[in-house]
């Protein structure tokens, strides 16, 4: 059967709820998130001929691209609402984050693969590479608002800026693992991952990023405000950086996650309080939910139709294990040391929420290497997202919502 029709009356439904479930989730408490997965299965319960197939191993590159450009748009929309300019001390909570909580995570997940899943070195370490990133994509709830916000929360901010930073930065990991099934962990492998993928392609995509940043920003408010016909009024402007960004980035070899990100945060901060980042967030918002709808409807499909017959016991106690205490403990001892409250810490501990940056590097890691476990991978991965949908989606509303009432209201720091 042709599934072409059925699959555009998906995203139609998908699209037309997403208009409404900001309202929906605001008044439940609970995220749509949720919600979405819980149609996916529901609708692929009841007409799954008519469907194609949802399992991301029978459409890997289908699954690989549609991710990745929810992860770009994603990331774009998150540069631009961060209204905390950059410094090593605004930062720090962020930079804690994505260096000493991730190698922390990464660590435990690569021990309890090899001890308690009796994954193989590679397979183990590819675990622990795709589930350390934090999600741009599913975790709206837990984010910052829309740019020029008055106070700052320090868990939004932390949560906001990790997912930004660590699905660029957990890239190499996924390199590593990819070298460690194909070369070996040799010294010659290491000292190219070291060099390239680890030190040239995140400083080359930090600085593309920049560079593409920096453009966008002459363009829309220096150029644009000497020549008044070409003034932008569109916030599809933004979709045409990330793309631009993400595009010359790759073909130069470096991580286009990075430099779409550092883009949108540049652009940001070229002029913080002009009211036209309100728009370009606006339309990226609009994007990325309309695609997030799509995705879950597919991912709560896939749940249903075969990809948790893999899971065991242990993949099962894994799964708990890493949401429950290896994210919280790591991110927890991570941000020891700062000025941040403890609750605050214990949130932003606690909401590590996991999403599409998973699906992309496990993905993208099938795509180059054999790993001999594929199917058990899929299984804890999808296994450990439907978690975090179900765990944090029910809880998130109702914590930012006490850490609202009761941390003192600060501004936003310069």
């Amino acid at each position: 059967m042709d599934h072409y029709l059925p699959v555009i009356l998906i995203a139609g439904l998908a699209s037309l709820g997403m208009a409404f479930m900001p309202a929906v989730s605001k008044r439940t408490g609970i995220s749509y998130a949720l919600i979405y997965v819980a149609i996916g299965m529901l609708t692929y319960l009841l007409t799954e001929d008519w469907l194609p197939s949802p399992l991301p191993a029978s459409n890997n590159e289908v699954t690989l691209r549609l991710t990745e450009l929810i992860l770009i748009i994603s990331l774009m929309g998150t540069g631009i609402k961060i209204d905390r300019s950059f410094s090593f001390r605004n930062w720090s909570s962020p930079l804690r984050l994505i260096s000493i909580a991730m190698l922390l995570c990464i660590a435990a997940c690569v021990l309890m693969g090899i001890l308690v899943l009796n994954l193989a070195l590679p397979a183990a370490l590819l675990l622990g590479a795709v589930l350390v990133p934090t999600d741009p994509v599913l975790a709206s709830d837990v984010q910052v608002g829309p740019p020029n916000e008055k106070y700052k929360s320090e868990t939004r901010f932390a949560l906001t800026s990790e997912a930004g930073l660590n699905d660029g930065f957990a890239f190499p990991f996924t390199w590593l693992a990819i070298l460690a099934a194909t070369m070996g962990l040799q010294s010659e492998s290491i000292i190219h991952w070291l060099g390239y993928h680890l030190l040239y392609k995140i400083a080359a995509g930090i600085f593309l990023g920049w560079l593409w940043g920096k453009l966008a920003a002459y363009l829309i408010f220096n150029f644009s405000e000497k020549h008044k016909l070409l003034k932008p009024t569109d916030g599809f402007l933004a979709i045409s950086l990330t793309l631009c960004t993400y595009g010359l980035t790759e073909l130069l070899h470096a991580y286009g996650f990075i430099a779409v990100f550092i883009a949108g945060l540049t652009l940001r901060h070229a002029e913080k309080t002009h009211d036209y980042h309100k728009e370009l967030h606006l339309f990226t918002d609009q994007i990325e939910r309309l695609l997030l709808g799509v995705l879950l409807i597919f991912f709560g499909g896939a749940l249903v139709s075969g990809i948790l017959k893999p899971l065991t016991f242990e993949m099962g106690i894994f799964a708990f294990a890493f949401l429950l205490v290896v994210r919280p403990l790591s991110a927890y001892l991570s941000l020891l040391g700062t000025e941040i409250h403890w609750k605050e810490k214990l949130a932003i501990s606690f909401f590590g929420i996991r999403g599409m940056g998973s699906v992309y590097y496990l993905a993208f890691a099938f795509g180059h290497a054999s790993f001999g476990s594929e199917s058990q991978l899929w299984a804890i991965v999808a296994f450990t997202l439907m978690l975090s949908i179900v765990l944090h989606g029910l809880t998130a509303t109702s914590v930012m919502k006490h850490l609202k009432i009761n941390m003192p209201k600060e501004p936003v720091p310069e």
